[in-house]
């Protein structure tokens, strides 16, 4: 009898044990993904403004990334961005540039460095990522949005490396010295119909650094080229499905199952106009002019994102400033006017993870938010709520093993794989 009393005594047991998650509510359910999961975010724009001693990430500011915000959410990693807008392709112009680029890579440095080296480490691998979560800090990571201020020296890039940078996109709004942009498809005026020469040497350096290729701002024809020519998993650091809105800075289906084919991962970006064009247009309508409205009371002028390319230097840097401030009064406002049309949301995010996951995997899928670039949605408008995200996952039959891929394992894989690439290409 002992030892049927023993087997029983063990089934129970056992059965005890797996209680919990059996019995435990949706909303226990998504808070252990969610604590579980790595979640990176790879891309938020920063204003070198706020990495000053008396104005900094330690503090809850109207910006949509900080720390205070980052624990709030539950967000681990954030890729801050190095991002220069495009200018002229002259000396001039890339000496500018490159005053602006070594700016955000000094106060990426300072944070981690100095305002709070207890609370966020630079981590530059998925070893080091690891490690300072598990140590309790948040993660900085660096990516490059735009590579004018390179210049015409090759060698730039090693320079960027080895101040923390792991990915690099070729051009932003406009061609650069290196690839034509996505923008070309508006007038059909393109520079180099992909890459230029200089751009196909760019891809072999980044291949033989360690640095991702991201595709996120390149137009089609240099994406493919890059495709073609890499030798390593390339990314999209933040884009969605173009089946499910149709604009230029997201990807078709033929690029999405190219890049299922390289073995990269697309970072599905929580970007209004790039997720539901009906329903953003509707909102953004109403919202411009409370948007002015705000601004002028504050004594600024308000910019579209269209007419940034056209800013100087000092309007830019005027208008980063202001403009989390006048988003999240705009944003308070709008919440309570029941005649404000329907805002893009969480739901509208996850479509595009979805449709996305059907076509080309879940191994090839990532989140991101292009946060304090003009990125934020209903539900997901800072990092404070970035628990959101896994509960629309969770809801929609997501496993713990799925989200963690989609949150932060997919992307540390490319991240991996460029790495080994690299190590190889200089053995």
């Amino acid at each position: 009898m002992k030892p049927t009393f023993f087997i029983l005594g063990l089934i129970a047991l056992g059965s005890c044990k797996n209680a919990p998650k059996e019995t435990e509510s949706l909303e226990d359910k998504i808070d252990r993904i969610h604590a579980e999961a790595i979640t990176i975010d790879t891309h938020n724009d920063i204003n070198t403004a706020n990495f000053t001693d008396s104005i900094n990430y330690t503090q809850r500011l109207d910006t949509q990334v900080n720390l205070p915000k980052m624990n709030e959410g539950g967000l681990d990693v954030s890729w801050l961005i190095v991002y220069t807008g495009q200018d002229e392709l002259t000396e001039e112009g890339y000496e500018n540039a490159k005053i602006n680029a070594l700016d955000k890579f000094s106060a990426i440095q300072k944070l981690t460095k100095e305002l709070a080296p207890e609370k966020i480490g630079l981590a530059t691998t998925s070893k080091e990522v690891r490690t300072l979560i598990n140590s309790g800090k948040k993660v900085a990571m660096i990516g490059v949005e735009n590579a004018y201020p390179i210049g015409l020296d090759i060698e730039n890039f090693e320079t960027y490396y080895n101040l923390g940078a792991r990915y690099i996109s070729l051009s932003h709004n406009g061609h650069s010295q290196f690839s034509d942009s996505n923008t070309g498809e508006k007038d059909s005026i393109w520079l180099h119909n992909g890459l230029s020469e200089f751009g196909k040497e760019a891809v072999a350096e980044m291949n033989r650094l360690g640095i991702m290729i991201d595709i996120s701002h390149p137009s089609k024809e240099a994406m493919k080229q890059m495709i073609a020519l890499s030798k390593a998993p390339i990314i999209a650091s933040h884009s969605s499905a173009r089946a499910l809105c149709d604009h230029s800075r997201n990807l078709d289906d033929e690029q999405l199952l190219l890049l299922k084919e390289n073995g990269g991962v697309v970072q599905t970006v929580a970007f209004s106009s790039y997720l539901n064009t009906e329903k953003h247009e509707a909102r953004n309508n109403y919202a411009k002019e409370l948007y002015a409205s705000i601004a002028n009371e504050m004594g600024f002028e308000w910019y579209e994102r269209s007419e940034f390319s056209s800013l100087s230097i000092e309007q830019r840097a005027t208008f980063m400033e202001i403009y989390p401030k006048v988003l999240a009064k705009g944003k308070e406002m709008l919440a309570q006017d029941p005649n404000a049309p329907e805002a893009v949301s969480v739901v509208d995010f996850v479509n595009h993870i979805d449709y996305m996951v059907n076509l080309i995997g879940i191994d090839h899928v990532g989140i991101s938010s292009d946060f304090d670039g003009g990125g934020g949605i209903a539900g997901w408008s800072d990092a404070s709520e970035t628990k959101n995200v896994t509960a629309e996952l969770v809801k929609r039959g997501y496993t713990q093993e799925q989200i963690n891929k989609l949150w932060g394992e997919n992307l540390l894989r490319v991240l991996d794989e460029v790495q080994v690439i690299s190590t190889e290409l200089n053995s």
